[in-house]
């Protein structure tokens, strides 16, 4: 290791997810038919509204910095979206700060609220960035490990055994990656009857999913919707990336109270200036103009999600849970751990995605990313007949196992 570089980044992760989608894409480079289902990116195109209007700002010439904070036209869309949604109000004007992704909404909402050795408490399975962002805000990520027996969502009783005089933030995503599951108005209703006897415990919610439902609602249910008295705490985070495919745009946003939005903001204009001008122009549109597009693509994840668990049931060593929303596949593999393939032992989840991978040319994320040992992660945003060879090839390894 270099001595010159700082011991944060030393310590620094890569993001897991990036690295295995750059080890499939080696592998396409030497000739491989590599199926990756492993990015959380849709392969259907960004609506024709968004791409119109990147168009015309390029062509308009609206291509220089803007207000740090995003443009007061974005921030309204948001506001009018989120209203719409959710029901709850944000000002435009102080309450809503665009972010070059959210990605960075969250990062930088994680930095302004922890001091070192804050604690936050991090439901796992988790979101693989979750833990190392807290990290380098110099917090501690508590991880709170919640299995099967819990759905694979915090309880209110984990949560209050959970708190101590250092929690200073709760994070958690619905519907979740990487298991699609959301939390009912009932589970929601019970985090916050916690989270009110502990006042000084900010809350970060992280709703990138949640407009891609397959139950029969538009949007994931939440927790201002059933404890409004939490939103001077709460920091509501949500991009254009999933539901309007605009990943490659990287525009995301952070609400809530007046003064922490002010700081993500500010820190924003510190670490990376404005959002592109461009992409806002863009993400403004699909606020405006993409229900449609979002209820197709919905109907197309549900054809997609269905086929794909009628093939994983080929798979009887496998469990399959079927997602709420999102387009993740939370896969139980612990029957095949501890198998041997040739000469190598199937010791974790980790190596049984490297083999599948290196020999078998499909790439999955393991379930030690998101804190679970024993489990993979597969996006089906990809076209069912490509699942299906790639589910195929996954029951030629596990013949392969002995």
């Amino acid at each position: 290791m270099n001595p010159l570089l700082s011991a944060r980044a030393k310590n620094l992760k890569s993001s897991p997810t990036l690295a295995l989608v750059a080890k499939a894409k080696e592998l396409v480079a030497k000739g491989h038919d590599v199926i990756s289902l492993t990015v959380g990116e849709p392969d259907w195109p960004t609506y024709p509204a968004a791409a119109e209007a990147g168009i015309k700002a390029i062509k308009e010439g609206f291509t220089k910095y803007t207000a740090a904070q995003g443009t007061l036209e974005l921030r309204k869309a948001i506001q009018v979206r989120t209203q719409a949604d959710l029901g709850l109000d944000y000002k435009a004007t102080n309450e809503i700060a665009v972010t070059s992704g959210a990605k960075f909404a969250i990062f930088a909402s994680l930095q302004v609220l922890c001091d070192v050795g804050d604690e936050v408490i991090i439901p796992s399975p988790y979101w693989v960035s979750y833990p190392t962002m807290a990290e380098l805000a110099g917090a501690v990520p508590k991880i709170i490990t919640c299995d099967e027996s819990v759905g694979f969502k915090m309880s209110a009783e984990m949560l209050e055994k959970s708190i101590t005089p250092k929690t200073k933030v709760f994070l958690f995503c619905s519907p979740s990656n990487p298991t699609g599951f959301i939390y009912s108005e009932a589970e929601l209703k019970k985090l916050a009857d916690v989270l009110k006897k502990f006042p000084k415990v900010c809350i970060i919610t992280d709703d990138m999913y949640n407009r891609l439902m397959f139950n029969k609602i538009n949007v994931a249910p939440h927790i201002l919707k059933v404890a409004p008295e939490l939103r001077d705490r709460t920091i509501v985070i949500n991009g254009g990336s999933k539901a309007y495919s605009m990943t490659g745009w990287r525009i995301g946003w952070a609400m809530g109270p007046a003064e922490l939005v002010k700081a993500v903001g500010d820190y924003a204009s510190q670490a990376t200036g404005a959002p592109s001008s461009i992409a806002q122009a863009a993400a403004e549109q699909a606020l405006l103009h993409s229900e449609s597009d979002i209820s197709k693509t919905n109907e197309l994840l549900k054809d997609r999600l269905q086929k794909a668990l009628n093939k994983m049931r080929e798979i009887p060593d496998f469990k399959t849970f079927e997602p709420d929303g999102a387009f993740y596949l939370w896969v139980d593999i612990k029957k095949v751990i501890g198998l041997r393939y040739n000469d190598i032992k199937v010791s974790s989840s980790a190596e049984f995605c490297r083999i599948l991978l290196e020999d078998f040319f499909v790439s999955t994320v393991p379930g030690e990313e998101f804190g679970h040992d024993g489990y993979m992660r597969l996006s089906f945003a990809i076209e069912s007949d490509r699942m299906n060879e790639a589910i195929d090839r996954m029951k030629k390894l596990i013949s392969d196992l002995k």
